[in-house]
């Protein structure tokens, strides 16, 4: 594996300029977000790499996918990615922040939407600009985030998203004040007896039966765990 590229198993992602790289959380999401079996139009908000759509793509084989990122740098990798791999002919990237798209968008047209979100409050920034445009939520607040997938997703459509425990629970908040309610809760835990790393929560105006799980990563031994693995093992190379 060179530095700045990550091989999956059907294809690869450079991630050199994207301040945030491939990691657990994108991976975690990409291999959880959806309840249906097919999906016309996926939307992600907030590429980075493109990894998470990436995955969509390999999972959801007649999607077409749209997903905006406003970095730059971001956007000019996670096209590249697209590009080369096998899924360019669904791969639809748009260099805008998420509230510019909504000003031109159709209201209705999507049926899954996910996001690994900026979750910061604007205090906390570093000096790094694009980090901060990845991880703080004066990019894109949660009402913003929650408002737009109101718009864009259809009646029957869903609502993915990764956090931090905390900040999942403004986030449900938010939601049930546009109609949405909880169908699918994830959490994710590096080890049994640790702390939550993040929960994975879905969303949506139809009423579904509710799941829960719990994803821990490795076991007592350090070895990754048969959940975690079954769960990335399409993805993966390392399973």
């Amino acid at each position: 594996m060179r530095k700045g590229y990550f091989q999956f198993k059907q294809f690869g992602v450079k991630h050199e300029k994207s301040a945030m790289k491939v990691s657990t959380d994108a991976v975690v999401l990409g291999a959880l977000a959806g309840y249906e079996s097919s999906y016309a139009t996926i939307f992600e908000v907030g590429l980075g790499t493109g990894v998470i759509s990436l995955m969509l793509a390999q999972r959801f084989p007649q999607s077409k996918i749209t997903g905006v990122e406003i970095d730059q740098e971001a956007f000019e990798e996670a096209c590249q990615n697209a590009k080369e791999s096998p899924f360019k002919s669904r791969l639809d990237f748009l260099h805008t922040s998420f509230q510019e798209f909504l000003l031109g968008a159709n209201e209705g047209t999507v049926d899954l939407l996910v996001s690994n979100p900026p979750y910061y409050p604007d205090h906390l920034k570093s000096s790094d600009r694009k980090r901060n445009l990845a991880l703080h939520t004066d990019a894109l607040s949660f009402e913003e985030l929650v408002s737009g997938a109101n718009y864009l997703l259809r009646e029957q459509g869903e609502f993915w998203v990764i956090l931090p425990e905390r900040q999942m629970l403004d986030l449900i908040a938010r939601s049930k004040a546009y109609g949405f309610q909880l169908f699918a809760h994830v959490i994710l835990k590096d080890r049994k007896d640790k702390p939550v790393l993040r929960s994975i929560c879905g969303f949506s105006k139809k009423e579904r039966i509710f799941f829960q799980n719990e994803i821990i990563i490795r076991d007592n031994l350090g070895e990754f765990n048969s959940d975690y693995a079954s769960l990335l093992k399409e993805f993966l190379l390392i399973f």
